[in-house]
């Protein structure tokens, strides 16, 4: 498979913080032309099945995936499973305890809130919810932009959910080690998300991709949502400095949320080992 493919390999449905379902995301893929696609929920995996059938009905290919949340250096780090079995049940479970603090922190927040006179913010985000194990700060975001607190949710991230802010808590995920070993006990691939994102140092950068690889870590998000163009180019250098295959994906949420849709990236530098080609056997 070329490098010239229309891949969107993460996104996120109902399942976990999405707002539409794995069929309706799926046909929103194909009408934008994806050719090979993955759902990549937050720690879940319940919505696969679905998922690939979904696909194969508006004839596209298709990837299992997920997106585990890791704690590295104090910070959140979001590891890309794909092309896993989506019955492994050492995964399963390796999941289901990595979402389990999500609802103690959900009240924390919601206390936090409460204290800048933000009332019943829980319940409120419990509403956008379709898993209640999968509560999150974007859940929390939609009841503050529908209660008129903030325009958006951009606004809200900014005011009251990141460090420092009232509706902010920290929660310790997975180890990068274990994310990294469900993935490829289970036959797949482990990708870097989006590594612009993160607030790292280059030390802790460097850091990251030598851990990441030493646990057998296979590939880093270049062309994504939230990389300007001159992250593309930076991070397709970083994945040929470090010997990684390169993934592609919109980390599309919602229409009226994301700011970039399903299958409407620029394409891979050509220069890359793009990661489906690591993956043609475990393609549906």
């Amino acid at each position: 498979m070329s490098s010239i493919l229309n891949a969107d390999l993460h996104c996120h449905s109902v399942v976990s913080d999405g707002t539409l379902t794995p069929e309706a995301l799926a046909a929103r893929a194909a009408a934008n032309g994806v050719e090979l696609w993955a759902l990549t929920d937050h720690d879940e995996i319940g919505g696969q099945h679905r998922a690939a059938a979904a696909a194969r009905e508006q004839g596209m290919k298709y990837l299992t995936g997920t997106e585990i949340s890791v704690t590295f250096a104090g910070e959140t780090v979001h590891i890309v499973g794909l092309g896993f079995d989506p019955d492994d049940a050492a995964m399963s479970e390796g999941l289901y305890d990595t979402r389990g603090g999500r609802g103690k922190r959900a009240q924390e927040m919601s206390e936090g809130l409460a204290k800048v006179g933000i009332q019943g913010a829980y319940e409120g985000a419990l509403k956008f919810v379709g898993n209640p194990e999968l509560i999150s700060r974007t859940h929390f975001a939609r009841f503050l932009v529908e209660a008129g607190h903030c325009r958006d949710t951009s606004e809200v991230f900014r005011k009251f959910l990141t460090e420092g802010k009232p509706g902010y808590v920290p929660h310790r995920w997975a180890a990068l080690k274990d994310a990294v070993q469900w993935i490829t006990a289970a036959g797949g691939l482990a990708v870097i998300a989006h590594p612009g994102r993160y607030k790292f140092t280059a030390n802790e950068e460097y850091a990251l991709f030598v851990e990441f690889k030493a646990h057998g870590g296979k590939a880093i998000e270049v062309v994504t949502g939230s990389h300007t163009p001159a992250e593309y180019v930076e991070y397709a250098d970083k994945a040929l400095e470090f010997g990684f295959a390169a993934s592609r994906g919109s980390d599309f949420h919602s229409p009226d949320e994301s700011h970039c849709d399903l299958g409407k990236l620029p394409w891979l530098p050509g220069k890359l080992t793009p990661v489906w080609e690591l993956l043609e056997h475990r393609i549906q």
